[in-house]
């Protein structure tokens, strides 16, 4: 039996062996071509699993709502996902893009294996019970973690590692929604941040195969079906307007939800009850207005299909009510994306828009409300996610609305800047962009990132005594290159200022002053230095405040070496190079 186990590992072991010895010897594009479909099959598997996981357990808790105990339902959701992501897999909770997002920042796309399955399954708890979210952001992570760890499988470099985790993004939101070339869009706009060749090719790769798998499996179908719109040049003025109001709801939304995350994160330090609480509130808010609870795709497919039979007073109720069980829901902990959620509040703003048009101006032919609807979902995904081209591309692929594209466009592009003057990063990026964490291809910070201070350590400096006297001091400078010379306690070696030579130069020049005058009459105190866990562009505005072209390095009171203005933009020029000829 032992033989046996030995062999099945050892065939197992050469095959892996054999796969990615075949892999290296082909074109780099190619790799990458090869493993983003793999990550693709595995993306759009994760997709199809949640979103039949999502219909059974909708359709198991749907008799049961009616009553009066299914108010408690959204909070033991959403307790029992914080539970499981928390106490039995120990991973975080949150939408989880952001997560994506700073290990394309800092990590190289390295992502828990365990978050490949891990917020599938809060998600299924939290949203099927009722809570106000959206299966996208579990399922990007999801999608993600599974590119991350194929592309560790592959032994493949950080570089190409990030670009097959934004494969698997591109190949969850495709199958999610059946939309591939709005998997490309998100992945490359908000998870990447660059559209490059070798980014393209292969998210494009994935993201179809990842279509292609939840279609075989599920049907080729468009989510959200609209009749013929009317458009006259009266609707598409109407446009700018509606911009204006998705623009406003998509800035409250932020608002609320940062807020509420921010206020129950302090006042209830216990993660499960937090969120059980903030479900309770949600199902509270579902007994008044049931339009609030769950993914909410049903009242969207209404509204576009001009099925929506409620007044303009209850369609701008249900826009704060989605606004305000999405914030509680995410807010406190819940798992789940804000996908759902964007759409649902954009179609109510159009849809509440329309109305207000109809009855200020009952003499114009304006389109219909299924047509405002479908512009509210663009401006408002496209404003929350600061992501216009993401926001076009879903609208136009899950309505098949190719007729309203020019709206589409107006609405997304006018709606997106208006909000940035508010709210001018993204909902995924604005904690990670406070906290310093995001760093974008191409910029300062990210090419920084590649570089440490132990890299650029210069330790060829002679350290000196505070009883030194000026004369030993002078022949050490006779012999040396540098500028800048430490001073340590000959005692414990623990650093106590610098001495630079153009502080001193009048005292080196009068040799009377040879005998009687001792380093630590002439050494600088006041020194700015920094230390190996300082990132580089914190260094580097430190040179800039103190007009220095050297600082110390010291770590627990020793000093380690020097640090050089010259020396590290000769290794940022380097390595700006570098990345480029990637």
């Amino acid at each position: 039996m032992k033989r046996q186990q030995g062999l099945s590992w050892f065939m197992d072991f050469s095959f892996s062996f054999l796969v990615r010895k075949v892999l290296f010897r082909l074109d780099e594009r190619l790799q990458l071509i090869i493993v983003a479909a793999l990550v693709g099959l595995g993306g759009g598997y994760a997709s199809v699993v949640l979103n039949l996981g999502l219909q059974h357990g909708g359709h198991y808790l749907m008799p049961l709502r009616s009553h009066w105990y299914a108010t408690f339902f959204p909070a033991i959701g959403a307790a029992l996902s914080i539970f499981f992501l928390h106490s039995i897999v120990r991973d975080i909770g949150g939408h989880g893009v952001p997560e994506v997002s700073y290990s394309i920042s800092r990590r190289g796309g390295l992502l828990r294996f365990r978050s490949s399955f891990s917020r599938l399954v809060s998600c299924l708890l939290t949203i099927a019970s009722g809570g106000s979210a959206g299966p996208e952001a579990p399922v990007v992570i999801s999608g993600a973690s599974i590119g991350s760890n194929i592309a560790n499988f592959f032994y493949l470099k950080d570089r190409q590692r990030t670009v097959i985790v934004g494969c698997g993004a591109a190949a969850a939101i495709a199958a999610i929604f059946n939309a591939p070339a709005t998997g490309i869009a998100f992945a490359l706009e908000a998870i990447l941040g660059e559209w490059t060749p070798i980014n393209v090719v292969p998210i494009a790769i994935a993201s179809i195969v990842g279509t292609e798998v939840s279609r075989g499996l599920q049907g080729n179908q468009i989510p959200f079906q609209h009749h013929s719109f009317y458009i006259s040049n009266v609707n598409l003025l109407a446009c700018l307007g509606l911009a204006i109001l998705t623009a406003v709801s998509s800035v409250v939304f932020m608002r609320l939800l940062r807020l509420v995350s921010a206020k129950s994160g302090r006042v209830i330090r216990s993660f499960w009850l937090r969120a059980a609480i903030g479900g309770l509130f949600v199902g509270v808010i579902g007994l008044v207005l049931p339009d609030a609870l769950g993914e909410g795709y049903e009242y969207v497919r209404s509204i576009i299909e001009d099925r929506y039979a409620s007044g303009i007073l209850l369609a701008g109720i249900s826009i704060l009510a989605k606004i305000l069980a999405t914030s509680l829901t995410i807010g406190s902990g819940g798992s789940g994306g804000i996908f759902a959620p964007c759409l649902v509040i954009g179609s109510f703003t159009g849809l509440f828009y329309q109305r207000a048009l109809m009855a200020a101006f009952p003499q114009v032919v304006w389109g219909g409300e299924g047509y405002f609807g479908l512009l509210g979902m663009a401006g408002v995904m496209s404003s929350v996610l600061q992501a216009p081209m993401t926001g076009i591309f879903l609208i136009i692929e899950i309505t098949g609305g190719y007729d309203v594209l020019v709206s589409v466009v107006l609405v997304s592009v006018l709606s997106a800047t208006l909000s940035h003057f508010f709210e001018p990063h993204s909902i995924y990026h604005a904690e990670l962009i406070e906290r310093g964490e995001l760093l974008r291809p191409r910029t300062d910070a990210r090419v920084l990132s590649e570089l440490s201070v132990g890299e650029l350590l210069e330790k060829d400096c002679h350290v000196v005594h505070p009883e030194m006297l000026l004369r030993e001091f002078a022949r050490i400078v006779e012999t040396s290159h540098r500028n800048y010379f430490p001073v340590e306690d000959e005692r414990d070696g623990r650093f106590l200022g610098m001495i630079h030579l153009d502080d001193i130069r009048p005292y080196l020049f009068d040799q009377g002053l040879y005998d009687s005058v001792l380093v630590e009459e002439i050494m600088n105190r006041q020194v700015v230095s920094v230390s190996p866990e300082d990132e580089l562009p914190d260094i580097l505005r430190k040179f800039d405040e103190t007009r220095s072209w050297s600082l110390p390095v010291v770590q627990n009171g020793r000093f380690l070496g020097l640090i050089s203005k010259a020396t590290l933009l000769d290794h940022y020029r380097k390595e700006l190079m570098a990345q480029e000829a990637e």
